[in-house]
C-alpha cells in the first residue's frame, strides 16, 4: 500500500513538473530599445493576445489595451486580439514586442468630428459672413429688375444646395451612430489634432497663399482634407455673390435633386446591408449579396456599391452650378 502511495506521489510530481514545463512564459520587450518591460510566467497556452494585453495593462495602467501594439517582430504587424498564444510560432518562452500607439479616440467620435465640420463650414459661406467674401455692394446689387429676378433664382438654388449638403452629412452622422460597425475601436488621438491643423492650413492657404509655409502644410494629416476642405471649396463657389445659375435652369436643378436623392437612398441601403453582415458584434468578413431592396441589386455588378452611389452624388451636386 505504501509503495502505491509513493508511486502515486511520484506520478503527481512528474505531472506537475510537466505542466509547469509546458506552461508558456511571455517576455515583453520595448520594440525600439529591446528593454524588458515585464515577464509573465503564469500564462495559459490557450491565452489570447487580448488576455496578454490585459495582463500587461495591470502592470502598466497607463498603457490600456487599445493603446498597445503587440508584435512578434519589432518591425512586423500587430497581433490580433483573437490570436491564441500556442498557435503562434514561439517556444516555451514567447518574446513579444510592445509599441505605444499613444492616446486613443473612438472611431465613432472620429467620424462625428469629420462629418460635423462640413455642416458648420458650409453655413459660414451660405450666410456669407463678411470675412469670407468681403465684396463691395456695387458688385452684388443692381437696380434692374431682370438682374434682381436672376439674383432671387440664384439664392433659391444656393438654398437648395445647402439643404442637400446638410442632408448628406446629417445622414452620415445618423449612420455613424446607428448603422456603422467598426472593426477597430480606436485610432490615435494625435491624428485628430493633425486633422484640425490641416483644416486651418487649407483655409490659410486659400486666403493667404503667399504667407503659407510649405513644411507646415505638409506636416498635417489627411482625414479632414477631403471632408472639411472640400466642403469649404464647394460652399465658396456655390454661395458666391457673383454665382451664376446653371446652364439649363430649373430642368437641370430638378434632375440633379432627383438623382441626388436616389443616390443618397442607395448609399444608405448599402450601408444597412453591410451592417447586417456583422450583427451581435461579429468581426467575421462575409460576402454581401443583393436583397429584396432594389438599391442593393448593384451588388450584381460591383463589389462596393456604396462608393458607386457616393460617386453619383458628386456630379448631381455639381449640377447646381
Amino acid at each position: 500500500m505504501s509503495q502505491l502511495l509513493q508511486r502515486g506521489k511520484a506520478l503527481l510530481s512528474w505531472t506537475t513538473c510537466r505542466i509547469r514545463y509546458s506552461t508558456p512564459q511571455v517576455e515583453i520587450l520595448d520594440w525600439k530599445t529591446k528593454k524588458q518591460l515585464c515577464y509573465l510566467d503564469k500564462v495559459e497556452p490557450n491565452a489570447t493576445i487580448r488576455e496578454i494585453r490585459l495582463m500587461f495593462h495591470k502592470l502598466y495602467p497607463r498603457w490600456y489595451p487599445a493603446r498597445q501594439s503587440i508584435k512578434l517582430d519589432p518591425k512586423g504587424k500587430s497581433l490580433r486580439d483573437e490570436e491564441i498564444l500556442q498557435h503562434l510560432p514561439v517556444g516555451t518562452t514567447a518574446t513579444l514586442y510592445f509599441k505605444d500607439l499613444g492616446p486613443q479616440i473612438g472611431w465613432t467620435t472620429v467620424f462625428l468630428i469629420e462629418y460635423t465640420g462640413p455642416l458648420f463650414i458650409y453655413f459660414l459661406f451660405y450666410f456669407r459672413m463678411p470675412f469670407v467674401y468681403g465684396l463691395d455692394e456695387r458688385f452684388t446689387s443692381s437696380p434692374h429688375p431682370v438682374v434682381n429676378t436672376l439674383k432671387c433664382f440664384c439664392l433659391a438654388v444656393s438654398s437648395l444646395a445647402c439643404i442637400c449638403h446638410s442632408f448628406h452629412y446629417i445622414k452620415r452622422l445618423i449612420e455613424t451612430v446607428f448603422v456603422h460597425r467598426f472593426s477597430h475601436g480606436t485610432m490615435p488621438l494625435r491624428n485628430i489634432v493633425k486633422e484640425h491643423s490641416l483644416m486651418l492650413s487649407v483655409w490659410l492657404w486659400h486666403r493667404a497663399a503667399v504667407e503659407m509655409q510649405t513644411p507646415c502644410f505638409l506636416d498635417v494629416c489627411k482625414n479632414c482634407l477631403y471632408y472639411w476642405g472640400f466642403a469649404a471649396w464647394l460652399a465658396y463657389y456655390i454661395n458666391h455673390p457673383l454665382y451664376t445659375p446653371p446652364s439649363y435652369g430649373k430642368k437641370q436643378i430638378n434632375f440633379a435633386v432627383i438623382m441626388f436623392l436616389l443616390c443618397e437612398a442607395g448609399n444608405f441601403s448599402i450601408h444597412v446591408a453591410l451592417s447586417d453582415l456583422r450583427r451581435n458584434g461579429s468581426k467575421t468578413r462575409k460576402i454581401p449579396y443583393p436583397t429584396k431592396n432594389p438599391f442593393t441589386w448593384l451588388f450584381f455588378f460591383v463589389s462596393c456599391p456604396n462608393y458607386t452611389y457616393e460617386w453619383g452624388c458628386s456630379p448631381c451636386f455639381a449640377s447646381f452650378r
